[in-house]
Order: C-alpha cells, then sequence, then structure tokens
C-alpha cells in the first residue's frame, strides 16, 4: 500500500509499505477521505515546535472498515469510521483524573506519531468511531474540527441564551460559531480580515459577520449586543491583535476561551484582565464524548460542512495540495485529500 511521508518541510514522498495485520482488538480500515488543518500546514512549512521528520500526516479522517479483529465485537467489516487521532499513556495525573486528553505524553497521530495519511490504517477498536449510513465521508473527515469546537465549547457551563463573539472565520472559527449557536447560543458575531470566509460564515448562518479592517469591532459589538458587551469569546486565530481585541471587548468577568494556536508569544495587558476579573482559559483537544457530539450535530444537520469544503485533490497530489493553499490562501477553507 502507498503512504505518504514529509521528509522534510516542503517535501512530500510515497512509499510502498505492507498492508498491516490486524490484532484481536483492532480494526484495518481503508482510508478514504482527509482533512488538511492550519497544524498540517505549520509542519509542512517546518513551523510545528512538536513535530520532527520523517512524518506521515493525517488526522481528520473518515474511511471504511476493511477487517476486524476477532475480539472486537461493535464494529464490522463495511462500516463508515473516523479514528480518534490520540495517543495516551493511561497513567500520568491527567489520564488517571479524566483529562486524558491532555496526557503528560500525549502524541497526536501525524504530528509526533505515525498519522493516516495511508490507504490503509490499522487503529485499535476503542478509538475507531462508527458514522451514521447517512452520513457522507467527506462529513465524516470533519468530526475532528468539529469536536474541537465541542471541545472547546465544553470549558463554559452552559452557552444557551448567551452573546458570543468569535475572532477568527477559518475552519475552526466558523465551526465554534455554528456549534454554539447549534447549542443554544442566543447570538453570534464572527470576524475575519478575509471577506471570503465571511461569505461561508453567512453562508452558514452566523448571524453577525464583520471584517475588523472595514469596520469598528468595538462599535459593531455594541449594535449587535449593546452597552453589555459578549458573554463570551474564542480566540480563533492566535495573534497578538486578536487576543487583545478579545480583552477589549470582554465585559468584566467574560470568559475568553483560547483556541487559536500561538506561532510567537503575545503580549497583553493582564492589568485590564486582573481588574475586570477576567478569565482566559485554554483548549488543546477533545474527548470521545466531543467527538460524539460532532457526530450528533453534522448527522442532524445543525452543523454544515459541505460549504466549508472549497476543494479536493487525490492522494498522489499531497505536495499539489499545500503549494495550492499557500498561493490561494484568500480563496481556500477546507481541503479534503481523496484516497480511492
Amino acid at each position: 500500500m502507498k503512504q505518504q511521508v514529509m521528509t522534510a518541510p516542503g517535501r512530500i514522498e510515497f512509499r510502498n509499505i505492507p498492508i498491516p495485520e490486524v490484532k484481536k482488538e483492532e480494526v484495518l480500515v481503508k482510508m478514504r477521505k482527509i482533512g488538511i488543518c492550519g497544524s498540517d500546514i505549520h509542519v509542512y512549512q517546518g513551523k510545528h515546535p512538536l513535530t520532527s521528520y520523517p512524518v506521515t500526516q493525517g488526522h481528520e479522517v473518515s474511511g471504511v472498515i476493511e477487517k476486524v479483529g476477532n475480539e472486537v465485537k461493535q464494529l464490522k467489516a463495511g462500516d463508515k469510521v473516523t479514528i480518534q487521532p490520540q495517543v495516551v499513556c493511561q497513567k500520568c495525573y491527567p489520564c488517571t483524573h479524566g483529562k486524558y486528553h491532555i496526557c503528560d505524553k500525549l502524541k497526536v497521530m501525524g504530528f509526533q506519531t505515525t498519522g493516516m495519511a495511508s490507504e490503509y490504517f490499522v487503529a485499535e477498536s476503542e478509538r475507531v468511531l462508527k458514522l451514521p449510513d447517512e452520513m457522507s465521508l467527506e462529513e465524516g473527515a470533519m468530526i475532528e474540527p468539529v469536536a474541537v469546537a465541542c471541545g472547546a465549547i465544553a470549558k463554559v457551563d452552559d452557552i444557551k441564551g448567551i452573546d458570543v463573539i468569535v475572532l477568527g472565520a477559518g475552519p475552526i472559527g466558523n465551526l465554534i460559531a455554528q456549534t454554539a449557536k447549534a447549542l443554544g447560543a442566543k447570538s453570534v458575531l464572527i470576524t475575519d480580515v478575509r471577506d471570503f470566509r465571511l461569505r461561508i460564515a453567512k453562508k452558514v448562518g452566523i448571524d453577525h459577520c464583520i471584517n475588523p479592517l472595514k469596520q469598528n469591532l468595538s462599535e459593531e459589538r455594541v449594535k449587535f449586543f449593546g452597552k453589555d458587551k459578549a458573554d463570551l469569546i474564542f480566540e480563533c486565530v492566535g495573534s497578538n491583535t486578536t487576543i487583545n481585541d478579545a480583552i477589549e471587548n470582554a465585559r468584566k468577568g467574560t470568559d475568553i476561551i483560547i483556541v487559536g494556536v500561538f506561532g510567537e508569544k503575545p503580549t497583553i495587558d493582564l492589568g485590564s484582565i486582573q481588574d475586570q476579573e477576567l478569565r482566559l482559559i485554554g483548549t488543546l483537544m477533545y474527548q470521545k464524548k466531543d467527538y460524539l457530539k460532532a457526530i450528533e450535530l453534522i448527522h442532524s444537520g445543525k452543523v454544515q460542512i459541505e460549504p466549508l469544503i472549497t476543494d479536493h485533490f487525490p492522494f498522489e497530489d499531497y505536495n499539489k495540495a499545500y503549494r495550492y493553499i499557500d498561493e490561494k490562501k484568500d480563496q481556500v477553507m477546507k481541503v479534503i485529500i481523496d484516497i480511492n
């Protein structure tokens, strides 16, 4: 079978390796769809601090089960599935206290351990989640980013009936905004400096879409939410500008959830955070419950996936897909790799 290998930043090769054997509690999946995310792009550009080369990528995936081990009961050949990409130790403090998603020795497939960008992949059955028969494989490959959104929103007690700001309308920001609405947020305002992304946000039903290069965020916020400001803010960019926008537009006592990945350490006004009793809350990954919620939201139609998928590339054109993303960044949302 063919397996993708990134041997160095900007360099992808394919190697032929044997189809792996299936052990008694494992599942062999014929991989079909792989999403490319921002973290993958950081690896491609040589900017991911926790990934070394060579590495096989692929963590946003869907496929069809080819074979199951003789002790696997809940899954069968022919099932559409997705796979949780976390590898955890199950022994450290977070793992033994209900927070395995931030395991002290966490490895994520496609970054610190082998990812799923191959024609076939073997996974422990407990990582494999069955998808509804009606769900498309494209939707299945987007379960992982929707689970990111579910995990981020789970950081707050209750999102029902509140006003939310999402800074950044890329795939994760869009999905957080959609998920917030699906789970009962009163109103959602989303921002981005790319009008292309804002048009997609509007298409999927986000209430208020503004470009802070053209409109004043604080003034627009008052129009939409009134003088009391937002109840909850998600920072989904990872920049000095947006984290400070979050602090400036937060009401006293507001939670700010940090979702964006920061390439450089930001400079923020800790005095304002103290004086206003703001809470900065980090979110890294998800748990199985977030995957299950993501499947439910997509299957019910409460979160739309199709408008976010802008391009498809065949497996052999993995490198071309990355170059395309670099060249067309203002016209790209989510790129899917197709494995036939």
